[in-house]
């Protein structure tokens, strides 16, 4: 199944028989929390979600943002509606990183069916599409975590892929590189890690770039066929748009959840700085 879904054909899917659960996950790192945008105006039918507190774990020694208790997890995405069968469908402000998480989390969690709007909210809007204010009740659903879905690292299994496979990082190329770390203490990328800013993985509009786009860059950055591919960023959030650009352009990855928050928080961990991986 496809990962994404425009907001044409959400727009199509919600006005059919069996519409889709609509999970808003508005989040941005450092800013105002999202439930108040939600109140203020969201996709009618949506139910929002707390990326912290429901899609993560509490940060600590795991990283920033580390996998949430499963029985957490499960009971917020039935509050929502979440059944174990019927379409998710996931949508942030525009960024895509918070939505990427909530997706990622649910295809890790086992859940069949589950689609990031590309381009959020902002997209959504742009097409039109109508917004309510307030807070939407909903049926409970019955979806209960079965993890596993989709492969996950820890910070040894992303050292030893960084060396037999491709390890992408995602943050922009100046924290790669260890030019600047504006919110961790150690500043560079492990050790073998080659840098992919999940940024590129979006085009002017917003949207993500068509797959055969992404696949031709994913391939470029080293991608071949049958390369075993992983991902990290600073707290597996952002890390988490760049598993959902490469399962488009067709190409399946690992996500390294602790990612750098966690990885530099051991001084015993090797640091690699500058453009090459090192």
């Amino acid at each position: 199944m496809n990962a994404i879904i425009t907001a044409v054909e959400l727009m199509t899917a919600s006005a059919g028989g069996q519409p889709p659960v609509l999970l808003d996950v508005r989040y941005q790192l450092g800013g105002p929390p999202g439930r108040p945008e939600y109140e203020a105006g969201h996709i009618p039918g949506a139910v929002y979600v707390e990326l912290e507190g429901e899609l993560a774990g509490p940060a600590g020694k795991d990283g920033r943002h580390p996998l949430p208790d499963l029985a957490v997890f499960g009971a917020a995405m039935r509050r929502a509606g979440v059944g174990s069968s019927g379409d998710v469908v996931v949508y942030d402000g525009g960024q895509g990183w918070a939505a990427a998480r909530a997706w990622w989390m649910l295809r890790w969690a086992g859940h069949p069916s589950v689609r990031v709007l590309d381009g959020g909210l902002a997209a959504w809007r742009a097409q039109g599409g109508p917004v309510t204010d307030g807070r939407t009740a909903v049926r409970e659903g019955d979806f209960v975590p079965a993890p596993g879905a989709l492969p996950l690292l820890d910070a040894d299994g992303a050292a030893a892929l960084a060396r037999r496979g491709l390890l992408l990082d995602a943050r922009a190329g100046e924290r790669y590189r260890g030019e600047a770390e504006p919110i961790d203490a150690v500043a560079g990328h492990i050790p073998g890690a080659v840098s992919a800013p999940t940024t590129e993985n979006v085009a002017e509009d917003g949207l993500l770039r068509p797959a055969a786009e992404l696949a031709a860059r994913f391939a470029a950055l080293g991608a071949a066929d049958g390369t075993e591919v992983g991902v990290y960023c600073g707290s597996g959030v952002s890390a988490a748009q760049e598993v959902l650009a490469l399962a488009v352009a067709g190409i399946p990855a690992a996500l390294y959840v602790g990612s750098w928050s966690e990885w530099s928080s051991d001084p015993s961990r090797p640091v690699a700085t500058g453009p090459q991986p090192g």
